[in-house]
């Protein structure tokens, strides 16, 4: 079985890319990413790209209503089983908002039964 090689990368604050030299210095790597082009899009060219990208989840009307944006939200840390996270993250993007969606109902099935 080969083995891959191994690269070592590390980014500036001003975003420049470098990668490790075998003498352990490092090197600016060019990116691929036309910058320029990019800055050149508008709204209206970012919007009609995103609508025909099939892994780019609609955000219309439909979404922000199911979306419970009138309470503050807080951030923590907590622990799942991994089968319990991969279930809630597998539809795609909105896992939290989901597990949140579940709290809220287990909370106010519980007030009600209380």
């Amino acid at each position: 079985m080969a083995t891959a090689k191994s690269m070592t990368f590390t980014r500036l604050a001003d975003g420049t890319l470098l990668k490790r030299r075998k003498d352990g210095s490092f090197q600016s790597v060019k990116g691929k990413t036309d910058r320029d082009r990019l800055a050149r899009l508008s709204d209206a060219d970012i919007e009609r790209m995103s609508a025909s990208d099939p892994d780019h989840p609609a955000l219309d009307d439909a979404f922000w209503q199911s979306v419970d944006v009138a309470q503050p939200k807080e951030a923590i840390s907590i622990k799942l089983d991994k089968d319990v996270l991969a279930f809630f993250r597998e539809p795609g993007r909105g896992y939290q908002t989901r597990i949140n969606t579940v709290l809220r109902r287990y909370m106010q099935a519980s007030r009600k039964a209380g």
